[in-house]
């Protein structure tokens, strides 16, 4: 990370040669206007499809390398939970969980399900760093993640792209757009991807139990008149992947008899509805979505037999989800214009509906076990921002949430909580020239609380409140001829820390098991830096440098063995993260050289098991003529050991007497493949 910094700062006084051309803008779109990303009060990373196509990425966890502060935890066949800031979940089983990082996808709620984040026709990526209290609500206490495909355009277009990769891994790409007139623009497109993943099953002698098989589709309309515009976005996604990744040698080879999978089927609709007013704007935003989800897994990790003191036993859980969302609000005709005349405003109301069906199956169960729950909110929000003078303007933003959950399952448990929170966000921003802000924000953020279902916990653990946190952040932002650069410090300091414990109980067998609950029994820091440079060297070659500093603290942490953690970093919360890419691009070739490094992380908050340091490199190469593109890419070439997901808590094999050990789980090593595309 060191050298990431020194770089950064001879970058900073490299020459404007009179051959490079200027930065393009950047639209944040995630926000409520969409505004150049150097007038936007946060710091933000936004990724496109250059940068797909160099990694040759199809899935959001291909690219999270290039993100600052940015983290992720597997435990499944995909990055499903993410962390911004150190502050995110890690899994989720029986219970109902509230996420910290949200996830939008052309609009749409996908928050906790980050296994269908494919990046089939992809416009951009836009990570949103910091609390979202006044946009998104409870989903927004560290941050939002925000993947738009590309919309309808007015000329007809078609393209086809087809990849092979290691590991068997095949992808099909098609996209048709296509007007049916001046008014009526549609555009589709179609992704089917198969791999059999890095994983091999010993005992049942396969290399697929881990695999991947994903097929994706998804239809724009869009619709313009003379004083409206309406875009419907269908999206379906069918995602059948195996799990198969607990090893008890910590190896990539498995022992399972009874692999597990990691599915889900989402069929979704977005509608949204600009009317243009006589000095305003109304925007109407609904979205419906339906998904079964499905994630199981062998809970012993091996094979009748493998030792007398072994046993035999699976775990599976089966969702039905459904959410509804409406959101209305009226703004004026002219905004995102920075420093305009008169001040820009938005008032808004939220409204959603969501509903979760649980059925557990699991061997040392009596039966099924069912739950039923129901999470509604209605939000009211209001921005106003204004000048105080040529060169300072103020911003501000209030959230007011009511939330009403209902919980009823089998074992007879039920909760009805009601709460009322708030978030929001006061900022000055100080325009120094037409493209360089320098802008405070402070926001506060919340989670809402919740519920632990299992009836063998104290009563004092079946509830927890919800979390807060305020942010401070000072930010700068800039363009100059061939140079981005943006620099953001922050603090937070969190209050009611919602942190993920468990016990473990051996049962009359010798086999244990594992009993999870969240609760409130922490309080931290989490304070850093994100720093972000792009410089073109000429028109052909370009630099692109990302890095993020993360320091979090426990300032009081007593977890549930008695233990004072006060102090300790927080899990999931790597010291340093960041990139270099070198890229270069001319008419018919196209080069790109990237190195990704991160630091060593407590993977849980109840144990002392860390992930490894390391640095990968990057690379691809392309060639292109008329309509043909050809490119060879390479990701994690120095085929470093990577570690998504480590356990130090308990022991699961037999055949050491079931000591306590650490195990881990494996991401992806040196991957080669090879993309062809096709585009008229």
């Amino acid at each position: 990370m060191r050298g990431l910094l020194y770089l950064l700062a001879f970058l900073g006084g490299l020459p404007i040669t009179a051959l490079a051309e200027e930065m393009p803008e950047i639209t944040v779109t995630a926000e409520f206007r969409p505004s150049n990303d150097i007038e936007t009060l946060t710091s933000v990373t936004v990724l496109n499809d250059s940068e797909q196509a160099a990694r040759g990425a199809t899935h959001l966890e291909d690219l999270l390398g290039l993100v600052p502060n940015l983290n992720f935890a597997s435990g499944a066949s995909r990055a499903r939970f993410f962390q911004i800031r150190g502050i995110g979940e890690r899994s989720q089983f029986s219970d109902p969980i509230n996420p910290s990082v949200g996830i939008m996808i052309d609009g749409m709620d996908f928050s906790n399900m980050g296994t269908i984040a494919h990046l089939t026709d992809l416009d951009q990526i836009e990570v949103l760093r910091g609390p979202q209290g006044t946009r998104f609500g409870a989903n927004g206490l560290a941050g939002l993640i925000a993947i738009k495909s590309r919309d309808p355009e007015p000329i007809a277009s078609a393209r086809i792209k087809a990849s092979l990769a290691s590991f068997s891994g095949r992808n099909l790409n098609a996209t048709l757009n296509q007007p049916l007139s001046d008014e009526t623009l549609v555009r589709l497109s179609l992704s089917k991807e198969t791999a059999n993943g890095l994983y091999r099953n010993q005992h049942l002698n396969k290399d697929d139990t881990n695999g991947i098989n994903e097929t994706h589709a998804r239809l724009k309309i869009l619709n313009t008149g003379a004083n409206y515009e309406a875009l419907v976005t269908l999206l379906h996604a069918n995602v059948n992947n195996g799990f198969d990744a607990f090893s008890l040698d910590n190896t990539v080879n498995t022992l399972s008899d009874e692999p597990g999978f990691d599915r889900q089927k989402t069929n979704a609709l977005a509608a949204r509805l600009t009317l243009s007013l006589d000095k305003n704007r109304l925007e109407m935003l609904g979205t419906l979505s339906q998904s079964e989800l499905g994630y199981g897994y062998d809970e012993d990790w091996s094979f009748v037999g493998i030792h007398p003191y072994g046993y035999q036993s699976t775990d599976h859980y089966l969702r039905d989800r459904s959410h509804q969302a409406l959101e209305i609000r009226l703004l004026p005709k002219a905004v995102g214009e920075a420093f305009n005349e008169r001040g820009d405003w938005v008032i808004g109301l939220y409204r959603t509906q969501q509903g979760t069906e649980l059925t557990r199956l699991y061997t040392f169960a009596p039966g099924p076990y069912t739950s039923d729950y129901q999470n509604d909110a209605t939000a009211l929000y209001a921005e106003l921002d204004f000048n105080l003078s040529d060169k300072l303007r103020w911003n501000s933003g209030a959230r007011i949430e009511r939330r009403s959950r209902t919980f009823s399952d089998s074992l007879a448990a039920a909760f009805n909580p009601t709460e009322t929170l708030w978030g929001g966000r006061i900022g000055l921003q100080y325009h120094l020239r037409s493209t360089a802000n320098l802008y405070l924000r402070v926001s506060r953020g919340f989670k809402a609380g919740g519920f632990n279902t299992d009836g063998t916990l104290n009563p004092e653990l079946l509830e927890y409140d919800a979390e807060s946190l305020i942010e401070t952040e000072l930010g700068f932002k800039t363009t100059f001829a061939a140079t981005r650069l943006k620099l953001a410090l922050f603090r937070a300091d969190r209050r009611d820390q919602q942190i993920k414990s468990s016990f473990v109980r051996p049962r009359s067998d010798g086999s244990t098991e594992f009993v999870d609950f969240v609760g409130n029994a922490a309080e931290g820091v989490n304070q850093g830096i994100e720093v972000e440079l792009e410089h073109q060297l000429s028109n052909a070659f370009s630099l692109r440098v990302a890095g993020g500093l993360l320091d979090t603290v426990f300032t009081q942490f007593i977890n549930e063995f008695g233990e004072d953690l006060g102090g300790r970093d927080q899990a999931q919360a790597p010291r340093y993260t960041g990139s270099v890419a070198l890229n270069y691009q001319a008419a018919s070739t196209f080069f790109n050289l990237s190195i990704d490094a991160k630091d060593d992380y407590y993977f849980s908050d109840r144990h002392a098991v860390k992930s490894r340091a390391y640095t990968t490199a990057n690379a691809a190469f392309g060639l292109k003529k008329q309509a043909w593109e050809l490119t060879f890419w390479g990701r994690n070439l120095t085929d470093q050991t990577i570690l998504t997901r480590g356990f130090g808590s308990f022991g699961n094999d037999p055949r050491k007497d079931y000591l306590t050990e650490p195990y881990y789980q494996f991401g992806s090593p040196r991957t080669l493949g090879v993309t062809l595309a096709f585009e008229q």
